[in-house]
């Protein structure tokens, strides 16, 4: 009888569920809303923090590494931090239309969250240079998309001057709000560490995504969350690296699409990030970047944009530098899906095609 009563307790009892609204209302104090700010959220943020073992090895020294996977933000990348922040104060002050230049993240994240939030979107792109995973997001999503004959600077210069001369938002990183979402990937990291890791090394576009995680790391220093604060470690593409070289790149070339910028809008930010962190920026070729990819696929099953791997390139590169047992964070931006093709054309697995439908030739292949 006892066992029956045990099992109807069980069976009749509801499981605990954990429920993440969206990064908005779990750190609604650290951000710049209040009761009237309409929350248009996907439910971004929260997204893991795996150790990495096969990086830790590489360097060896008894050091812990860990990427933080933003790639499993709703849309695939980090911009949802910020695009939720973005679009709902746009919502806020009544907007009805928003824009923004993008090597491909961004029109899709502004697409998925304008079109939450009920506004109609405008994404410029240069033609011929975005991948087709963020190409096909923004387009389901509903967006307007605009390919000029012309980099993401150009595009960039372009949306600029049509938000200051139209009612239209801009929401790329020039856009203050944005940068206040994206913080909050630092307070995870350290919510997740008990503390702020030694390092964070991080692949820089546009340069805001450094400023929004030592802006991050900041506050919840100030606010004695956290007992230290990081190194920042930036990483360029060596053919689109105008904050390692000190200078603006007028053609940036590289397979990292994703961080295919020449003239970074933050770079004052990101500057004053490495100066005041005693941090560093490098860049890394694109082979390097692949070697990187393929290693987080083959050996820990994650699966980053060429882009995302530049962080994990960049460690390993300048891993004589690291520290005895250091505690690093390598930021993913973006899901590997982003960018099929890349993938398809990198990589050390077998294909084997026309094989007969019979077992024997298949075990055959199998080596059985």
């Amino acid at each position: 009888m006892a066992f029956t009563k045990k099992l109807k307790q069980l069976f009749a009892s509801t499981p605990k569920k954990s429920n993440w609204d969206g990064l908005i209302e779990e750190y609604k104090p650290w951000l710049p809303v209040t009761k009237k700010t309409p929350i248009i959220t996907l439910k971004e943020g929260g997204t893991p923090l795996i150790e990495v073992k096969s990086i830790s090895d590489r360097i060896g020294k008894e050091v812990k590494v860990y990427v933080k996977y933003d790639g499993l933000n709703p849309t695939g990348s980090f911009k949802d931090r910020g695009m939720t922040m973005a679009i709902s104060k746009a919502k806020e002050a009544g907007c009805e239309a928003v824009i923004c230049a993008s090597t491909g993240n961004t029109s899709a994240s502004a697409a998925a969250y304008a079109s939450k939030g009920k506004m109609r979107s405008f994404v410029v792109i240069p033609d011929g240079y975005v991948a087709q995973g963020k190409l096909a997001q923004a387009l389901v999503y509903g967006a307007e998309v605009l390919a000029i004959k012309g980099n993401f600077d150009k595009a960039l210069n372009i949306v600029r001057e049509l938000s200051d001369k139209y009612p239209i938002t801009l929401v790329n990183s020039v856009n203050p709000y944005r940068l206040q979402g994206q913080k909050t990937a630092a307070f995870e990291i350290i919510e997740y560490l008990g503390n702020a890791p030694d390092w964070l090394c991080i692949p820089m576009g546009n340069a805001g995504n450094i400023s929004a995680y030592w802006m991050g790391f900041q506050e919840f220093f100030q606010a004695k969350k956290s007992k230290q604060l990081p190194r920042m470690m930036g990483f360029q593409a060596s053919g689109s690296a105008p904050l390692v070289e000190g200078k603006s790149i007028n053609n940036p070339e590289t397979i990292a699409t994703a961080i295919r910028i020449g003239n970074p809008v933050n770079k004052e930010k990101a500057f004053l990030a490495k100066e005041s962190s005693n941090g560093k920026f490098s860049s890394v070729t694109d082979s390097e970047i692949i070697d990187a990819y393929k290693i987080l696929g083959k050996e820990e099953g994650i699966f980053c944009e060429p882009a995302s791997a530049a962080s994990v390139a960049g460690l390993l590169k300048i891993k004589n530098e690291v520290p005895s047992k250091a505690t690093i964070v390598c930021v993913l931006t973006g899901n590997g899906l982003k960018d099929p093709d890349c993938a398809i054309k990198n990589n050390d697995s077998i294909f084997h095609t026309g094989i007969d439908a019979e077992i024997n030739a298949i075990t055959k292949i199998m080596g059985f």
